[in-house]
């Protein structure tokens, strides 16, 4: 006799699937020629098509914790392909951005990082606290001295720490508790599809398995894979090496500055100034690309979450580059104004940054990992 489940459909997902951009959802009529034509999807359970169904049934437990909707790069195939235009690949990310929603907490960031009529309090809240933290400890000088252009005598590199070092804590927060719940609950997910027979996951093991994992993510191997938006592979490789980038900078000049007592502005001519203007310059390439890519799929859905992201990028490389230019040019106010609204967009991307489709950096590298630990399992079972 066939096992029998309880199916318990959750309207209120439905709707919310629909909103974040699948309203498509209800199109499909179950031909799978979307699991046909993908390509990276997996011989066993293809996806998008037992997606689609327990979406249009409103299954959100099984898709929340379906590591499958991550290994979805929506590359566009199944999307172009369905003759119905149901476009799975849009509908598979309104389901991620709810999962992103559903595992970061407090809930009341991401209604308001993925509300459009709340961006402005967005902005909002980081020019407050700058401004209230700076005049209460005198670390915000609104006049300084215009004859060298030094931006941490206008916004002193302590108070920078003082705000930036609790906001990346309290993300990291934010991910581990979010993590927790999204490992345990797709391991629970894959123990009753059988994707895998262990009860528990060995830490030793999942680690390589995440380190396997990362060349193949550096080299977008499964986006160049895809056919209908391969191109966008490039654009998000700039991206992806431009914050490479510019982080291993920033922790550079962060030893330079609190180690070796040597503080800014530096030369030019410093090898880590390079790799900071290169990759300056390859996010605000990469950002105007990856715009001109969305508008150009005309048949793809964009919501107001991916035209955020796509602003914050775009905007925190522009302030950046203006902000040196600027310097280099002896515009004092235009560079100190610059640097003041460079720093509400690196506050805005880290701050929100579990609650954002930027989000799924974290989470499609930990499911990539997952699956291939649950494949490393079931070669071994097997052999």
């Amino acid at each position: 006799m066939a096992d029998k489940y309880l199916i318990e459909p959750d309207s209120n997902f439905i709707k919310e699937v629909m909103n974040q951009g699948g309203e498509s959802l209800k199109k499909c009529y179950q031909c799978a020629t979307c699991s046909v034509a993908c390509p990276i999807s997996p011989d066993n359970k293809p996806f998008p098509r037992k997606e689609m169904i327990a979406a249009s049934w409103g299954l959100k437990d099984r898709l929340v914790a379906n590591h499958d909707i991550w290994l979805c790069h929506q590359c566009g195939d199944c999307s172009t392909l369905c003759p119905r235009d149901a476009k799975p690949g849009d509908v598979i990310a309104a389901i991620r951005s709810y999962a992103i929603k559903e595992y970061a907490s407090p809930k009341f960031m991401g209604n308001l990082v993925n509300d459009p009529k709340k961006l402005p309090i967005l902005f909002a809240i980081p020019t407050l606290i700058f401004i209230a933290l700076g005049l209460v400890t005198g670390l915000l000088d609104f006049t300084p001295d215009s004859d060298q252009i030094v931006h941490s005598h206008f916004f002193s590199t302590w108070l920078v720490d003082l705000i930036f070092v609790p906001l990346a804590g309290f993300v990291v927060a934010v991910f581990a508790l979010g993590l927790k719940r999204f490992i345990a609950d797709i391991h629970e997910n894959a123990l009753v599809s059988g994707k895998t027979k262990k009860e528990t996951i060995d830490p030793k093991e999942f680690i390589q398995a995440l380190i396997a994992i990362i060349p193949n993510i550096l080299k977008h191997k499964k986006f160049s894979e895809c056919t209908e938006n391969r191109e966008r592979s490039t654009s998000h490789m700039m991206v992806l090496f431009s914050f490479i980038a510019l982080f291993i900078v920033t922790n550079i000049f962060f030893v330079v500055l609190y180690v070796f007592q040597i503080h800014g502005p530096y030369s030019q001519l410093n090898p880590v100034k390079w790799l900071a203007n290169i990759g300056g310059v390859a996010l605000v390439i990469g950002s105007l690309l990856m715009i001109k890519e969305r508008m150009a799929k005309t048949n793809q859905v964009s919501s107001y979450k991916d035209w955020y992201l796509l602003g914050l990028v775009l905007g925190l490389g522009v302030t950046g580059m203006l902000t040196e230019m600027t310097r280099l040019a002896d515009a004092a106010f235009l560079s100190y104004a610059l640097y003041f609204i460079h720093l509400i967009f690196v506050f805005n991307l880290f701050a929100f940054l579990p609650f954002s489709k930027l989000a799924h950096l974290v989470y499609r590298t930990v499911a990539l990992a997952y699956d291939e630990w649950a494949e490393r399992d079931k070669k071994t079972a097997t052999a």
